[in-house]
């Protein structure tokens, strides 16, 4: 399989979006932590725009991270994350008849299997061993389990869902992430003969390696739109149990004959047929290209400073900048319609309006995801019609690494013109 590992993915999430969606997401109600990975699965992936809730929430390591939660962000087995990180979810219930899906319509329910039909494929199509299947009894979309082959116990997690409405849906769960938010020893990814899209991922539960948890995930996407998303752990569970051998027990080519197995094949067809976007389902907002919103990021930088890496997604961009004393991570989002959920963030005290009404927001406080360390230098600004653009930067190249100096490369001051360009304000949406 030819390996990748180079694509582009978010790396700077902002406490904004993450307390805007933390709101929104408490609204939902009880069950959110059961139906949160299926309802982003199914209905928030159009055309890579799921990646800014992954990339805030922060992908098995970010956004996309609530890791991007990094499926991410939701990405490979977590919740939110390429950039992104996120915090991971076992076990995933569809979304319930009548529930919200944050669009202002109403989210379709999705049957449920047998749990004893999902382990039986899962035994079937790996070596064998003594299984303990946590929710056998039960109807859902995931197996949950501990394997044992006599050298270690290890967590197993496989689940079936809807990818989403659109043929760009779920292509995320099948890009590889981003070294700069992610940490991961290898990851491939290719496209099948037949049309399925595949990614094998062998890399940690936590993206700091305050604790040495693998996880390894492959991810298998079918040309009519199901996931097959497998995770292991070198580990009885995926957090908060003791080490018990060194890696997950089943290699890369392993993990891909379970996702590829014929078994899912009959299951996913019990899921249906992946629904279409309903009249009245309320699209995202435009957003710059990735391509537009980096080359302006670098455009804007001060002289001195040298580009060392950079990647995005539309709406977002970053850079890892050396200005001779260390590597810098700098970052921008982009949203010309942040609407009226966000005001609430420069309504707190210490917020600056300028002549023109435009709110300015500036927070100096120590990094959140590991690196030992590490500052996070921001400046959020939202202009009286909406538009949001908001600017991070780090004294490291990577946020779940250690501090390379002592200070981020921008001054505050030079975030502040770098957010308040009018340049944002001129790019295509898209």
């Amino acid at each position: 399989m030819p390996q990748n590992e180079g694509p582009q993915h978010d790396a700077t999430p902002h406490e904004g979006f993450e307390e805007e969606l933390g709101a929104v997401l408490r609204s939902t109600g009880d069950g959110f932590s059961v139906d949160v990975r299926s309802e982003l699965v199914a209905g928030g992936l159009q055309r890579g725009r799921r990646r800014l809730v992954r990339r805030r929430l922060a992908v098995t390591g970010g956004v996309l991270a609530l890791a991007a939660v990094g499926i991410g962000g939701v990405y490979g087995g977590s919740l939110l994350g390429p950039a992104g990180q996120a915090t991971t979810t076992s076990v995933a219930a569809p979304p319930r008849t009548g529930a919200a899906n944050g669009t202002g319509s109403k989210t379709e329910s999705v049957p449920e299997l047998p749990v004893k039909d999902l382990a039986a494929v899962l035994k079937a199509n790996v070596p064998a061993g003594q299984w303990q299947i946590d929710n056998l009894a039960g109807q859902g979309h995931a197996v949950v389990g501990v394997y044992d082959d006599g050298k270690g116990k290890a967590g197993v997690t496989v689940g079936l869902y809807r990818a989403g409405t659109t043929g760009e849906a779920g292509e995320d769960q099948v890009t590889c992430p981003d070294k700069v938010v992610v940490p991961y020893d290898r990851c491939v990814s290719e496209r099948l003969p037949g049309g399925d899209r595949l990614m094998v991922l062998q890399g940690y539960e936590y993206p700091d390696k305050r604790v040495e948890t693998k996880n390894w995930r492959a991810v298998l996407l079918t040309k009519d739109g199901f996931l097959v998303d497998a995770s292991e752990y070198n580990a009885a569970a995926e957090k908060g149990a003791s080490i018990t051998r060194e890696n997950p027990p089943f290699s890369g080519s392993q993990l891909k004959n379970l996702v590829t197995a014929e078994g899912w094949r009959p299951l996913l067809k019990k899921l249906g047929e992946t629904p279409k976007p309903a009249p009245g389902d309320v699209q995202l907002p435009p957003v710059p290209s990735a391509a537009a919103v980096q080359a302006t990021l670098r455009s804007l930088l001060p002289e001195g400073v040298t580009v060392k890496s950079h990647g995005g997604d539309d709406g977002h961009g970053y850079v890892v900048v050396d200005d001779g004393k260390g590597e810098s991570l700098v970052g921008v989002d982009v949203q010309p319609s942040a609407g009226e959920a966000v005001a609430g963030l420069f309504a707190r005290d210490g917020v600056v309006t300028l002549p023109d009404g435009t709110k300015v927001r500036s927070t100096q406080q120590p990094g959140e995801k590991g690196g030992a360390g590490v500052v996070w230098w921001s400046v959020d600004t939202l202009t009286p019609e909406g538009f949001r653009v908001g600017v991070s930067a780090f004294n490291s190249g990577a946020q779940h690494e250690a501090a390379t100096r002592a200070e981020p490369a921008l001054t505050m001051e030079q975030l502040k013109a770098l957010a308040l360009s009018p340049k944002w304000r001129k790019l295509p949406l898209k």
